[in-house]
């Protein structure tokens, strides 16, 4: 039987405000309460409210995504040429954690303002890449790939290191994402498992390698994106992330190092803390907020 923890209030009001902090930059605030009443773009019993709600399992899911995207050479460069990853990294990773939260959990008008201001950002970001292809940042093949190693990666994580989801779980789970996707221009999105393992072989030929994935996941291992006491963990996060990828994608990425191999140590910190989260009820987190604006209990999603 799954036992919500309770902890000192002192600590969970900590560990509440580090979150909201993590979570939230200061330039991007959402109230995820309002207005009181209107629904997400998906149903609060959908699976992607329990998946999104773990934020161990999206750390470590959000590692295996972009690592899927930057093997693609144009999804790559568009991001790596026209972010601010390299230069500002921990503001980056808030501003696409919020997002992923806004898509889950925000009020559909909320969602469908975001996704727009989106769209219109990556109209204007184009280029060539290293290997001389050219890429434009809304074109649809790469937007289906985007949202279909998001939803992989999220889902994966979760399946691994919080709790197997079935079958039906996992397809509902890629059904769920394609309303969103569909508002991004990713209209060909997998809308199940089987659509999803086509997509991969289909583009299988054009992963390739890049020293910009060895820079990534340097900075995801040094970003002070969590207290500098838990920082082993976070570095176990990492190579959790790698860990799912499919065993072809390591090889082909040159992933397959000592370096970059979870231990059995670190494997059983990453589940206990990737468990441990999905039971912790913290007030300020969105799905909280969504449920308090939607009228539902607060441990609605942890019973």
């Amino acid at each position: 039987m799954n036992v919500i923890p309770h902890l000192p209030s002192p600590l969970l009001s900590r560990l509440d405000a580090y979150a909201l902090k993590l979570i939230m930059p200061q330039d991007m605030a959402i109230d995820f309460t309002a207005p009181p009443g209107e629904p997400a773009l998906v149903w609060a019993d959908s699976v992607s409210w329990l998946v999104f709600k773990n934020p161990v399992s999206l750390f470590i899911g959000g590692v295996t995504a972009v690592l899927l995207e930057l093997a693609e050479p144009r999804v790559r460069d568009g991001v790596w040429q026209h972010s601010s990853f390299r230069t500002e990294p921990l503001k980056r990773l808030q501003r696409t954690g919020l997002a992923a939260m806004v898509t889950v959990y925000g009020a559909r008008s909320t969602t469908e303002a975001m996704i727009r201001g989106i769209v219109r950002r990556h109209d204007v970001v184009h280029g060539t890449t290293s290997e001389g292809q050219a890429y434009q940042a809304n074109d649809p093949l790469l937007l289906n790939w985007v949202q279909a190693t998001a939803t992989f990666g999220f889902m994966q994580a979760y399946h691994t290191y919080v709790r197997p989801l079935s079958s039906e779980e996992r397809d509902r789970l890629l059904a769920e994402a394609t309303v969103a996707a569909g508002l991004y221009g990713a209209t060909e999105a997998p809308r199940n498992q089987a659509e999803l393992d086509l997509f991969f072989e289909v583009m299988r030929p054009r992963l390739v390698p890049s020293p910009v994935i060895v820079e990534f996941l340097s900075i995801m291992e040094n970003v002070e994106a969590l207290p500098t006491m838990a920082r082993p963990l976070q570095r176990a996060l990492v190579k959790a992330g790698i860990a799912l990828l499919p065993a072809w994608v390591r090889a082909r990425l040159d992933l397959t190092a000592a370096q970059w191999q979870l231990s059995t140590l670190e494997r059983s910190m990453v589940g206990a803390a990737a468990r441990g989260a999905d039971r912790l009820i913290l007030p300020s987190s969105p799905p909280i907020q969504a449920c308090r604006r939607l009228g539902l209990p607060e441990d609605y999603l942890f019973r």
